[in-house]
């Protein structure tokens, strides 16, 4: 029982950093190129790391060699079929075809609706629920590793909720509320998880999870992240982001 309550706990902490996110869009209402490309970056390479490190290995030492791959490989599959369904790009990214790399972000035109991108982003974090609760009942420290790492990805997926929605309505409140909105489906994911499969769970369960997770995280990094670290042209301060956020993922694994 320790264990599920603190799988729900880091569970609400990682899916609701996305109002950290809505706290820098309030507040610098812009957000700076360097510093998207920046967090984006350093973003990418946490997942990447813990992905490949962690995540991955869990669903080999659990299922074995092939099939804990191919559980990694269905994790990219499942994210790539709700990627293609639910689209949650980020308003500096469109549109797309008709930008330009080394674009400053004040020439963004601004137009795709705030309903859809919170829509997107909160049948996009679902699964992340799901993935900090197994982790956290495989390994404590797993879990306070994967709540990290999706707390970063969160952040500025908070600001691409809250961006459109503050400057359109002016309203601190609905764009906190909306971001607010947006992560909660992680807890829920992770509520979803724990009470149908709570009951089952056992070290191939958890370790397929995790793998599939892991191709989950690794998907959304390249897809979405690395592509939105680069697109205004600071590929400079991008590759230092992902190796900054290796390398920060290293000492934590080191340190634990």
């Amino acid at each position: 029982m320790e264990s599920f309550v603190l799988a729900l706990v880091l569970t609400l902490i990682a899916g609701l950093s996305t109002t950290i996110g809505s706290f820098i869009a309030i507040l610098v209402k812009k957000p700076s190129s360097k510093f998207i490309s920046l967090i984006m970056g350093f973003s990418a390479g946490v997942m990447v790391l813990v992905s490949f490190v962690e995540l991955l290995q869990q669903g080999i030492d659990s299922s074995g060699f092939i099939l804990g791959h191919l559980f990694f490989f269905l994790g990219m599959g499942l994210m790539f079929l709700i990627d293609v369904s639910i689209s949650h790009i980020y308003e500096f990214e469109e549109p797309k075809s008709k930008e330009k790399k080394g674009k400053s972000i004040e020439s963004v035109n601004f137009r795709r609706t705030s309903l859809l991108i919170t829509l997107g982003v909160f049948i996009h974090n679902f699964p992340e629920g799901m993935v900090t609760f197994a982790g956290t009942l495989k390994d404590v420290e797993l879990g306070f590793l994967l709540a990290f790492a999706i707390a970063l990805h969160n952040i500025p997926e908070g600001i691409a909720v809250a961006i459109p929605i503050y400057t359109s309505t002016k309203s601190r409140k609905k764009a906190f509320f909306w971001s607010f909105f947006s992560g909660i489906s992680e807890p829920i994911g992770a509520l979803v998880f724990g009470l149908i499969l709570f009951p089952f769970v056992n070290d191939l369960l958890l370790g397929a999870m995790l793998a599939i997770v892991g191709g989950f995280m690794v998907y959304i990094s390249l897809d979405e992240l690395l592509p939105a670290s680069r697109i205004f042209g600071n590929e400079h301060l991008s590759i230092l982001g992902i190796i900054a956020g290796m390398f920060f993922m290293f000492l934590s694994l080191a340190l634990l």
